[in-house]
Order: structure tokens, then sequence, then C-alpha cells
């Protein structure tokens, strides 16, 4: 466990050092109200920063947790490690599940960012969430999460929060594995919250929000 956080530590410093190389300064049009981006487009930084955190969450997913002999304290036909997948691995000897590897990058990263003078950040949202913390936090992410559902696509634009405007993109979050679906589709809460919604694989069942702050002149 200890490697992975320090696998996760390192790709968090990767991408701090990504969003401030490569920060975006937005310039309002002459007259007008619409921004264009100076030096690279904010939707590419965003691109970029998506492939990255796509990539690690699946393999992790893949080649970790479809590995492990117990899922949730069922066995798995196709487990070979010695150990097991489980929300509540921290008080056991556990690994923890997809959403919260990727919940424990976004907090160090949210720490590092911070530290570095930024408001860059992720996170998942849902509106089937299992945690509170994940739910639609504003009528941005509430209209993104509904065109996410129903075009499968990303849905990218710029939202002012406070004194900070952020160009916001929400990428599809789709069911990779059978953990994602068996995980979520027994859950006690998702039970209890939804009992008609049963995912599939390669569903969309909620989104990755990523915010980055820009630089108006």
């Amino acid at each position: 466990m200890s490697y992975l956080l320090r696998q996760i530590k390192a790709k968090t410093i990767a991408l701090i050092s990504l969003a401030a190389i490569i920060c975006v300064t937005a310039i309002a049009c002459g007259g007008g109200s619409s921004e264009q981006a100076v030096g690279i487009p904010p939707e590419m930084v965003a691109d970029y920063v998506h492939t990255t955190l796509a990539a690690d969450r699946t393999a992790y997913t893949q080649h970790v947790v479809n590995r492990a002999k117990k899922l949730e304290g069922k066995e798995k036909d196709k487990g070979v490690l010695e150990i097991e997948a489980t929300e509540g691995w921290e008080n056991t000897d556990g690994i923890p599940l997809p959403a919260q590897m990727f919940r424990l990058g976004s907090e160090i990263a949210t720490d590092y960012a911070t530290e570095a003078g930024l408001t860059f950040s992720y996170n998942l949202i849902s509106p089937w969430n299992i945690n509170d913390s994940q739910a639609p936090k504003n009528e941005f992410e509430k209209k993104a999460m509904d065109a996410v559902i129903e075009t499968g696509k990303p849905y990218k634009d710029y939202q002012q929060v406070g004194d900070q405007t952020y160009f916001s993109a929400l990428y599809p979050d789709k069911a990779v594995a059978e953990a994602c679906v068996t995980c979520h589709n027994t859950h006690p809460i998702h039970l209890e919250r939804y009992p008609d919604k049963v995912f599939k694989m390669d569903d969309v069942m909620g989104g990755v929000m990523i915010n980055l702050p820009i630089e108006k002149t």
C-alpha cells in the first residue's frame, strides 16, 4: 500500500507540474464576452490530464483489483493475489476500491496544488453517488453531468466560482471492469438509494471533473 501511495504522489507531482508549466491565460476578445486561450488551449490541457488519470485508474482496476482473490468478501474466479479489494481497506489488510484510489489521488493533488498556490483540482461526480462528497455540487456540474449522460461525450466550458474563473471539463466515467459494476450494484447504499439502477459494462456511471484555473488579463 505504501508503494501505491508513493506512485500516486509521483503522478500527482507530475500533474501539478503540468498545470503550472502550461498555465493557461485567457484574454477577452475585443469588445466581446467570449474568451480564447493564449498558448496551449485549456481543452488540450484538460485532455492531457484526463488521459493520465484514466490510464492510471484503468491500470489499477484491471491489473490490481481484478487480480485480487476477494472483492468485498466474495471470492473472485480469476483472482490470484492473496488480498481483498474492499471499501473498508483502512481497517483491514485490503486494498482500496478504484474510486477510493482515485479519491486518494484527488486529495493529494488538492494539497499539492494549494502548496503551489494553484486551485487546480479533479474529482469524481455521479448522480448515483454512494459517497455524498461525489454528488454534483452546483448548477454547472448538474448541467455537465446531464449532458455527459445524454451524449456519452465530454462537456467543456468556463465557469466562475467566486473570484476565480475555471475552464472545467467533465469526462464520462464508464464501467471498464467487472469490479466497478459489481461493487456499485451490490453496495447497500446503492441498493437503498437507487434500487432500479443496475449498471452494466461500459455504462456511464458518472464523470471525471477537471477544473483548471484561468488567469484573465
